[in-house]
């Protein structure tokens, strides 16, 4: 895996394979004795009753090695054999081959019925002699299997995202117009260290191309406030003095440095040059936007070790 996220996800969908393994190889097995006799709808929702880690399953059906869906859809409530025959071969989970033995999982998708992020797990019904007759697949909304209470860590790594190829195509015919914000960037760097020193502000984002400046508040993180240059440079009567927060990862001294290299990218090339950053001191995360529409999201210490690094 890259990165902690990837392996967050695949540590939860593992997770969620052993939480259904057994009662999905039990619906592998039911299916397999019922294979297209008229019990087959009947006898798969028994099994979906008697098994409670399928309680929530939305929808249960069975299709053949070709996606030919041979049983009705079945819910603990209802079956419906208005699918029965429906080819779902180009569904994204067929599409892109499952297992021929065993259980797997769907990538996540959004249901056409409810708009709600589902998974689909999906058994293979095999004979004695291994061959592959099918698959019985059980639908659920994620919101209704088991997750964990806490989500992935933040990642403290560089990650670069190349941005809109059209933009990327045409730099060179391009060159940096100085704005208001580069005519007051001293001023308004120094307003926004005493922001995030002194009064609350935990993120700012410096946006130098459109001259607006965009903050979030230690004390009321869900909202974010926006100011254009002139309101920027009144902003330490707006928001009154605050300590600086115990949790922040980064100095003073690191913050100081992060905004002259800023400058520094901001001015260091007339095509290639930077665009938008920011700087969060819980996190200790930096973010570069370039002329070229590329991203750099990276820890401050990386950053700090060789900033004209991460140009474009």
């Amino acid at each position: 895996m890259s990165n902690s996220f990837d392996q967050y996800i695949e540590a939860q969908r593992q997770r969620l394979q052993v939480y259904l393994s057994v009662a999905m190889e039990s619906l592998g097995t039911t299916t397999l004795q019922s294979w297209q006799s008229d019990t087959l709808s009947h006898s798969l929702q028994q099994s979906l009753m008697d098994e409670s880690n399928l309680a929530q399953c939305q929808c249960l059906y069975v299709v053949d090695a070709e996606g030919q869906q041979i049983s009705a859809n079945i819910s603990a409530q209802s079956i419906d054999s208005s699918a029965t025959g429906q080819n779902l071969a180009k569904r994204p989970y067929l599409r892109h081959t499952p297992s021929t033995s065993g259980l797997s999982l769907s990538s996540v998708y959004i249901s056409r019925l409810d708009g709600q992020s589902c998974i689909s797990a999906i058994q293979s019904v095999n004979q004695s002699d291994g061959l592959l007759l099918g698959y019985v697949i059980a639908d659920f909304s994620l919101l209704s299997l088991p997750a964990n209470a806490s989500g992935p860590e933040d990642r403290q790594m560089w990650l670069q995202a190349k941005g809109d190829p059209s933009i990327r195509g045409t730099l060179f015919q391009q060159t940096r117009t100085q704005s208001p914000l580069d005519d007051h960037i001293d001023d308004v760097i120094d307003i926004v260290i005493e922001l995030l020193l002194k009064r609350g502000v935990f993120h700012a984002k410096l946006h130098f191309s459109s001259s607006r400046v965009t903050i979030w508040l230690y004390k009321d993180p869900y909202r974010y406030r926006v100011h254009l240059i002139d309101e920027i440079k009144q902003a330490c009567l707006a928001y009154p003095p605050c300590q600086y927060p115990e949790e922040a990862t980064i100095s003073e001294a690191q913050i100081r440095e992060v905004f002259g290299h800023f400058k520094t990218l901001r001015f260091i090339d007339e095509t290639l040059y930077l665009r938008s950053a920011s700087l969060n001191i819980i996190n200790g995360m930096v973010a570069l936007n370039f002329s070229c529409d590329g991203t750099h999201y990276l820890p401050t210490e990386k950053f700090l070790a060789n900033p004209e690094m991460y140009m474009g």
